[in-house]
């Protein structure tokens, strides 16, 4: 996310402060595959990727939205419950309000940092380090840069929950400042 964009969100997040992540990966990548094709995944190995796989997917549909700061946008829900999809609405709605759009694409790299309980797991907290360099606020009516806050690497920390359908949401996250990672 831009500067801007996490300075909103992280005002609206139960992190501490700032913008957005980072890291080698962009938010719509992947997880890698923790097996090969022939070997099944163990229920705890699904969870972790399944709860991965959510939180990248949370990030891309708000970074789609942001372009035009469609806080209304019905992909926000694919991937976000609770307090996160409401801190997305949140902070896409500000943008709007004021104006903002967000450009570029923030950088992940989420880790799995716990998984709740051991073996059939319906909560993981996901880490990240995410890079907001090439992420930033917009002015939407001149496409001028909204401030002069550089982007950066940020301590992302998520909670990941399985739904009452099977699937996995990212329920709450906080956006540290830039330089916490």
């Amino acid at each position: 996310m831009g500067a801007v964009s996490l300075a909103v969100l992280a005002a609206c997040s139960s992190g501490n402060s700032a913008s957005p992540p980072s890291g080698t990966s962009s938010p719509a990548a992947a997880p890698p595959a923790a097996s090969s094709p022939s070997t099944p995944l163990s229920a705890e190995d699904k969870a972790k990727n399944d709860a991965l796989t959510a939180y990248r997917g949370m990030w891309q549909d708000f970074v789609e939205s942001g372009r035009t700061s469609d806080w209304q946008s019905p992909k926000l829900g694919q991937h976000a419950t609770g307090v996160a999809l409401t801190n997305l609405s949140r902070g896409l709605y500000a943008d709007h309000y004021n104006g903002l759009v967000t450009k570029g694409d923030p950088v992940l790299n989420p880790t799995v940092s716990s998984v709740e309980p051991a073996g059939d797991p319906k909560k993981i907290i996901v880490s990240d380090c995410g890079d907001s360099t090439n992420w930033l606020k917009y002015r939407a009516d001149n496409g001028q840069l909204a401030d002069n806050e550089p982007g950066g690497r940020q301590a992302i920390n998520a909670i990941v929950e399985k739904q009452s359908d099977g699937s996995w949401k990212v329920s709450d996250f906080g956006v540290h400042d830039v330089g916490t990672c």
